[in-house]
C-alpha cells in the first residue's frame, strides 16, 4: 500500500495547531480540495466523520473514526466507510525550534489490483500536494 509523509515546520504554538486540527468540521472554511465534513457522532477520545474531498477532478467520500490523543499531540483517522479500500493515517505535533513540526502522513490502497500501478503513482503526488496545502491552510489559521 503506498504511504504518503509530509513534515513541514509551522512558525506556530502546537496548542493553536492541535486545535484546529482538532475541529475538522471547520476544514472545509480554509481548504479548498475539502468540500464538507460533518461529525457523525463524538465521543469523548473520537469522532467519526463523514469527509467530501475533491482530488485531482475527482470526488471521494468516505466515513472515518478520528481518535485524539491531547497529552501526545496525536490525531489518528482510518476509514470505516468510503471510495477506497484504504484510507488511513495521523497527524503528530511536536515542538521544535521556530515553532512545531506537523507530520501527517496517510496510507492508501484503491482496492482495484490492475489498476493500482497506473494509479497509484498519481494518488502519491496528488496526496502528497494535498497534504503540502492542508497543512499551509493550517497554519493561515494561527493568529500572528
Amino acid at each position: 500500500m503506498p504511504t504518503v509523509q509530509v513534515t513541514e515546520v509551522v512558525p506556530a504554538s502546537i496548542d493553536a495547531l492541535y486545535n484546529i486540527l482538532s475541529d475538522m468540521a471547520q476544514f472545509p472554511r480554509f481548504m479548498k480540495n475539502v468540500e464538507a465534513v460533518t461529525i457523525i457522532e463524538r465521543g469523548d477520545t473520537y469522532t467519526h466523520s463523514a469527509w467530501v474531498v475533491k482530488l485531482q477532478g475527482a470526488t471521494f467520500k468516505w466515513t472515518e473514526r478520528d481518535e485524539f490523543y491531547p497529552d501526545s499531540r496525536r490525531i489518528t483517522y482510518r476509514q470505516i466507510q468510503g471510495d477506497l479500500k484504504t484510507f488511513e493515517g495521523y497527524w503528530q505535533l511536536q515542538s521544535v525550534s521556530g515553532g512545531t513540526e506537523v507530520i501527517l502522513e496517510t496510507t492508501f490502497e484503491f482496492g482495484i489490483p490492475m489498476l493500482s500501478t497506473l494509479l497509484n503513482p498519481v494518488a502519491k503526488l496528488a496526496l502528497r500536494e494535498n497534504a503540502k496545502s492542508m497543512v499551509q491552510a493550517i497554519a493561515s489559521q494561527i493568529p500572528e
